[in-house]
């Protein structure tokens, strides 16, 4: 079984009904992604060349900002071409690879935020021994086992979508490719492609959700045995960025699940805003939650820029 249908391509979708609009609509969208690339891209120059940023957490708010670069430069480049020039077709090829990297770099954000727990466990349980659990080699180890999780983990039903015929309506939801939508178009048995997403879901993005609730919880315990209420406001201070981030990442994701699963009878237009607030959310949100709640963050920039000038 194969690609057996005469066209190769899929098509995009913008926003339904508002197609006059879609260059007023990309204004916001470009601004917000020109933001995270230079949010993001900061956060990383930043933590490269200031050693006094060279820690696991920042190891892993480095990992974090890859990931947020990473889904954002993957999806919004057809979203513009649909909106700009009302470039609509992408290959099965592109489409298919789209869909990976997109759900891949979403599992791995999961990931990296159960490790950023982690690091902030052993910080504040073991902080005598914080350095020697949590070195280099160790932050490498860990980094790759997310990412090789995230990547393994979705190889499957890609790798199955180049296999299924595509004899239905070659026009996909929204402006990028998502599994679920491509899936929709096949002409065969769906039902791995169906179920194996949500186990996944399940088996992974919940999971850790619930790991990192538990470290929070023993966290918390640590803390309020500390004597000293300046301590336990400090040592409460160092998780306050890492808590944020994890908020904005699982709202979107419950909220983004709440709208496919419970509002079907919903305009297509909220459906494809739900989307792009999943994807382009906590990109952006992330890089100024560091910079407005992490004071090395904000001296780093501040050096940052001051090395900057002096060199103008």
């Amino acid at each position: 079984m194969g690609l057996n249908n005469s066209d190769s391509v899929f098509l995009l979708t913008g926003f339904p009904g508002m197609e006059k609009a879609h260059h007023w609509i990309s204004i916001p969208l470009l601004i917000v992604y020109l933001s995270i690339l230079l949010g993001n891209g900061t956060l990383l120059l930043l933590i490269k060349d200031d050693h006094n940023l060279h820690e696991p957490m920042y190891y892993f708010l480095a990992m974090l900002a890859a990931s947020d670069l990473g889904v954002t430069v993957t999806t919004m480049p057809t979203v513009l071409g649909v909106l700009w020039l009302n470039h609509r077709e992408i290959g099965h090829g592109i489409c298919f690879s789209q869909a990976y990297f997109i759900h891949t770099l979403s599992i791995l954000e999961s990931g990296i935020l159960l490790a950023m727990a982690y690091d902030r466990f052993v910080a504040i349980r073991n902080p005598l021994r914080y350095s020697s659990i949590l070195t280099n080699a160790k932050v490498m180890k860990i980094g790759l086992g997310v990412l090789a999780r995230a990547g393994l983990s979705i190889m499957p039903i890609i790798i199955r979508l180049h296999w299924f015929p595509y004899c239905r309506s070659h026009v996909l939801s929204h402006a990028f490719c998502l599994h679920q939508d491509v899936i929709k178009l096949a002409c065969a048995d769906i039902t791995f492609n169906r179920l194996y997403p949500v186990v996944v879901c399940f088996a992974m993005v919940l999971i850790d959700f619930f790991i990192i609730v538990f470290s929070y919880i023993l966290i918390l315990k640590t803390v309020m045995g500390i004597a000293s209420g300046e301590e336990r406001a400090k040592a409460l201070n160092t998780c306050v960025s890492h808590i944020c981030c994890i908020l904005v990442f699982y709202i979107t994701v419950v909220g983004l699940t709440f709208i496919h699963r419970f509002g079907r009878h919903a305009p297509q237009v909220v459906h494809i805003t739900m989307s792009y607030v999943y994807f382009l959310f906590p990109p952006f949100m992330n890089p100024l939650i560091y910079s407005i709640k992490t004071k090395q963050i904000q001296n780093g920039i501040i050096r940052l820029f001051s090395v900057s000038r002096s060199r103008s």
